[in-house]
């Protein structure tokens, strides 16, 4: 394996490495789900094979890697493609001996993958079964680790609710410096031009996009990345929060780094269904 190497400064005593991995999207289904979603692991198989060697081949080796190189794991999501116990029953083994830290994805509450409007009543319909197989609290979470406060909050439908905001200002009260995890990146003019013009995609999957860029969207994916009055309160006390140095992010499948409004950097690993990865050192 051949990460990406990062180096963020923040001001630290001393130097702390981490291993930054994000979407897996482990894609598997035994006897005990439905016709439907067995088809539907082995489409989605095809499709998250990159290496020809099997759907678990990148993450085993990026897992041994860190573990080899004695480093906590910051996941961004997406480890799984879809809910279904063989997936779970998967990512919680995979799981059980590493030094992880996580923030949630989209595709951990997808049932069949683009069957519905994605919202929280569609995330409840499967949150206490996932929650269940993961450690850490997936709608907000904290952990500090080498004098840092990472920061885990739930945006995999492009949204922060009040109640993350008031949580992730009581996290600032403890005065540690703060590295905020997202699934989903925050909107850059950078990030959104690279995603629609250069990759050509029909959105640009952002959090925070200013309503006037959304108007080539479709409907769906209009009404689901509009920014509510909620997320652009987070999104600007992100930016007003000089606790917080810095941002990592899943969700694009490409690595990326952008500058945000603030001035921190934020960092996106691409997909590690792909075998990216990206081994930070914190200064």
């Amino acid at each position: 394996m051949n990460p990406t190497l990062t180096r963020i400064p923040i001001g630290l005593d001393a130097p702390f490495r981490a291993l930054h991995l994000s979407d897996s999207h482990l894609s598997l289904a035994d006897d005990r789900d439905d016709e439907r979603k067995n088809i539907l692991a082995q489409r989605r198989q095809k499709e998250f094979d990159s290496a020809g060697k099997g759907i678990m081949f990148h993450i085993t080796e990026q897992l041994a890697y860190a573990k080899e190189h004695n480093l906590p794991i910051l996941y961004t999501g997406d480890m799984i493609d879809f809910v279904s116990h063989k997936n779970l029953e998967t990512a919680q083994a995979l799981l059980k001996d590493a030094d992880y830290f996580m923030a949630v994805g989209n595709h951990e509450f997808s049932l069949y993958v683009g069957e519905a409007f994605e919202d929280e009543a569609y995330k409840m319909q499967s949150y206490d079964f996932v929650q269940k197989h993961f450690k850490d609290d997936l709608t907000f979470a904290s952990r500090e680790m080498g004098g840092i406060n990472f920061v885990a909050a739930d945006n995999s439908y492009y949204r922060f609710t009040e109640n993350q905001l008031e949580k992730l200002k009581r996290e600032a009260e403890k005065g540690f410096p703060i590295v905020l995890m997202l699934h989903c990146p925050l909107h850059t003019d950078e990030l959104y031009h690279l995603i629609m013009d250069d990759l050509h995609f029909p959105c640009a999957y952002l959090a925070g996009t200013p309503e006037n860029l959304l108007k080539s969207y479709d409907d769906y994916r209009y009404r689901q990345q509009k920014p509510d009055e909620e997320t652009e309160a987070f999104i600007d006390y992100v930016y007003s929060c000089p606790k917080i140095k810095a941002v990592l992010a899943g969700h694009m499948h490409e690595n990326a780094e952008s500058r945000l409004p603030s001035g921190i950097m934020q960092y996106i690993t691409g997909g590690g269904y792909k075998g990216h990865a990206r081994e930070i050192e914190f200064l």
